[in-house]
């Protein structure tokens, strides 16, 4: 695996202007999703959105974009910034970009600006989530890092999230 720390990747804060680009990523985003949840377009060939609404606008939220050179590359929406636990509610990187490291120096530095409790959630169904989830909190948290399988609240049709939480930076935020 490449060396985080050697990847050419720009990680900020998203602000206004980067909205519409986000927007864009996040239609990838549903769009990869679909495959594991039988998500649908709506009739307008959008994919629910409200998550890059509440991380532009709600407090306790920060939208972040990953960008190589000149391309935007991914995204991560964090929230419960001001709760004991942060949640990273979104984490996308586009697939001209995965398996480059790009994904795990992205999230390595999403973790280290917030340090403290975390928690992130995927889906059994999708192999290269599990795979790398468990990469990126053996790497932050070593040995010291739960695996848990959770209702999807509402949707009793939906197979479990599978939930990882562990601690990184300072402990106790």
């Amino acid at each position: 695996m490449t060396d985080p720390s050697t990847v050419d990747v720009v990680v900020r804060p998203a602000g206004p202007v980067d909205r519409t680009i986000v927007e864009r990523l996040w239609l990838m985003f549903r769009h990869d999703l679909s495959e594991f949840r039988g998500l649908l377009p709506r009739p307008d060939g959008s994919f629910r959105d409200e998550r890059v609404a509440d991380a532009f606008s709600s407090p306790g939220w920060a939208p972040y974009l990953f960008v190589r050179g000149e391309h935007p590359v991914g995204f991560a929406f964090v929230r419960a910034l001001d709760a004991p636990v942060r949640v990273l509610n979104s984490f996308f990187v586009v697939r001209g970009a995965r398996r480059t490291g790009i994904g795990q120096a992205a999230v390595r530095e999403v973790l280290a600006r917030h340090p403290g409790r975390w928690e992130i959630a995927f889906q059994y169904e999708n192999p290269g989530a599990v795979a790398f989830w468990r990469r990126v909190a053996a790497g932050v948290a070593g040995d010291a890092w739960t695996e848990e399988p959770r209702a999807v609240p509402g949707r009793p049709e939906l197979p479990p999230d599978v939930w990882i939480s562990f601690t990184c930076g300072r402990p106790g935020g």
